[in-house]
Order: structure tokens, then sequence, then C-alpha cells
């Protein structure tokens, strides 16, 4: 069985790494994701476990799309009624590239209309449409008029954890900061530090992966509970298979800390909810007064890049204070900031032994390495 495991552009590698550690095989990455073969219950790992993936999918056909028609008799013609019942909702997605089709919206209801129709064809009912949380999400992808149709075993994004107590604040996604805390290289036993740590994402799956904590653990459900050929007693097995891998995390291992007292209250909440909150060191502090936990170390910051908080001029001195800061305070520390900024990178004034290009959504971005001799 084929599998494809979607991620931020820049992090396939991490993503291959995590499909080689649990067991899949033919794992290759990709653009913006990783392909790799499996069982079913490879693909429910996958969603339990990979930390930097955002959605696991299940291709199920690849056809030849010239044309609005060839698409729609191409998606009627799989065996639907295999795959849901007209009881099951349904969602569909679809990313366009190169192709005669130009409107993802447009392909997307046309997908729709051919699996409901096919549905109503064999039963008499049709399926219900649910957009925000659908028993099966489809995903339609259409490149160089080749249309691939793929089932979408989470059925939600994997970086929503389930731990974070209040979504509307937008920080940094739990898959990309996943994926930070792997490329830093962190040895796990060292003390972990991030000093402007907002609402925690860096710090909590931190200690998520030093805990050996499942990153889906927490999530209430997956998609692929809802389908017919669940095996809820595999499920079980590996759901009670992670709850006995956990690590006890020591005490003075993870730090956060934040100058503004609501985002580290929020952070702290957070931690609670992920059954980590007494393992991670909280505290309210701005950056240039707080000290080193120990002689040496990793510390990562993902400060404001003028994107949407700040402005230019104010962060300019404020990333001068950054590099001054790693200077005098942090020496023997392995030090990373990811910013989308690059002009603002340069006012660090210290010279990066690593750069790495990832993207945060839309914006490009670096995480630069230095190395506090």
């Amino acid at each position: 069985m084929k599998f494809f495991a979607t991620t931020t552009k820049g992090l396939e590698d991490v993503l291959a790494a995590e499909l080689t550690a649990l067991g899949t095989r033919d794992v290759v990455p990709g653009n913006g994701g990783v392909n790799f073969s499996g069982t079913f219950k490879d693909g429910y790992k996958a969603c339990l476990w990979l930390r930097t993936a955002n959605r696991v999918l299940q291709p199920i056909a690849s056809f030849p799309c010239p044309s609005e028609e060839a698409l729609y008799e191409g998606v009627y013609a799989l065996n639907w009624d295999e795959l849901m019942t007209s009881q099951m909702t349904l969602a569909v997605g679809a990313k366009l590239r190169d192709s005669v089709i130009t409107h993802s919206h447009f392909a997307a209801l046309k997908t729709k209309d051919a699996i409901v129709d096919k549905i109503r064809d064999r039963t008499g009912q049709r399926p219900n449409v649910d957009a925000k949380d659908p028993d099966l999400r489809v995903n339609m992808h259409l490149a160089r008029n080749q249309c691939t149709i793929s089932l979408d075993l989470a059925g939600t994004g994997l970086h929503k954890r389930g731990y974070r107590r209040d979504p509307t604040v937008a920080p940094l996604k739990e898959t990309l900061a996943a994926g930070l805390v792997a490329l830093t290289g962190w040895n796990q036993t060292s003390p972990f530090v991030d000093p402007m740590c907002g609402s925690g994402s860096l710090p909590l799956e931190a200690a998520q992966l030093a805990g050996n904590h499942a990153a889906g653990l927490l999530s209430p459900d997956f998609g692929f509970q809802r389908w017919p050929d669940f095996n809820a007693a595999l499920w079980k097995n590996l759901l009670e298979e992670a709850e006995t891998t956990k690590r006890e995390l020591p005490a003075n291992l993870i730090f956060g800390s934040d100058r503004d007292k609501r985002s580290v209250d929020l952070a702290r909440r957070n931690a609670d909810s992920a059954g980590i909150g007494a393992k991670i060191r909280w505290s309210y502090s701005d950056f240039a007064k707080l000290e080193a936990p120990a002689s040496q170390g990793t510390l990562i910051c993902n400060p404001p890049y003028g994107e949407r908080l700040g402005n230019e001029e104010e962060l300019t001195a404020f990333y001068r204070k950054i590099g001054d800061t790693f200077k005098q305070n942090w020496k023997g520390w392995t030090a990373w900031v990811f910013t989308g900024n690059l002009a603002l990178a340069k006012q660090v004034g210290l010279k990066a032994s690593r750069r790495i290009v990832l993207y945060n959504g839309p914006i490009e971005c670096r995480l630069l390495k230095y190395d506090l001799y």
C-alpha cells in the first residue's frame, strides 16, 4: 500500500528520517512530502507518531485528466461505495498545477459531484458534505493534466496535537516547531532553551520528543476511525503501546521564557494539557536578563520579523540586542534563530555556521546556527 506524507517545504529529509525510524518501506523524499509504503498499521502509526507531517495521504487512483469531463468520469469510475456509506459525510480539497483546469474550487466541486453521484446511483442516497469535520476527506491533486485521488487518513491537519488551549492565537505551527527542534540536532540530554517562547510551541515539541510522547496521542480522533474498514483492535493496541513507551523527563532539561506574561501563562496551560507542565521550567524575563541554566546547551528562538508583529525599525535594534546577548551571556552554547527577514538576521552581527531554508506558510525563512565559542 502506497502513502504520501506532506510536510513543510524544507523538512522533507526530517520527515523521511521519522518514517524510516517507524519502520515503513520505500521511503523517498519528494517536493513538499515523502512517499512511503506499508500496511494500514503503518498508516495508523504515521498519523499517531509523525511530528513533522502535515497530512498522511493514501493515493487510490491516478488517471489522465485533460478536461472537466475526464475529471468527473475518472473520479466516478472509482468504487466509492466500498470506501464510504451514504450516511457518512464528505469533504474534498484540490490542488492544481500546470493543467487545463485552473480553478481549485471548481475542481473540488466536480470531484465531490462525481463521488456523491456514484454513491447515489449505487445506494439511492447522497452523502452530505461537511467541510469542517468530514468522515472522509478526499484530496484531489492535478499536475500537468494527471490527476491523483487520495484519502486523507487523519482527516485534519496533524499539527493539531490536542494540547493547545487557545486556538485563536496564531503561534508557530506545531509540525514546523517539531522540525526546527529536529534540525538543531539537540541531544535530548543537555538543556534546551527558548527565550522567546510565545505560547510554547518549541519547548512543548522538545518535551514531546524527549519524553517519547506520540505526537497524536492527545488528538480526539482521526478520520480513518470513521471508515468502514477501520480496525479498532489494531488502533487500541497502538494507543496502548504509545502510552507504555513514554519516558520521564528530567526537571531541568527544557526551559521556556518570554517577556510577555500572558504568553507564558498560555504556554504553561498548554503544557499542562499535554501532561508535561511540571517538567518544563517557565519564566517571565527579557532575553537580555535571562541567565543560562548551564555552561552549554541548545538555544533556539523565533523572534518577530516584521511580517505581523512590530516594524523593521524597532526590530533592527532588537536583533542587534540578540547578537549582543548571545556573545555576553551564552558562551559555550549553540544558538539558533528562525526568521523570515534576512535583512534583520544580518543585524545579529554574528557569522552563521549553517543556514537552512524553510517556509513558514508562504514566507521563505532561514534557520541560522551560531556556535558561541
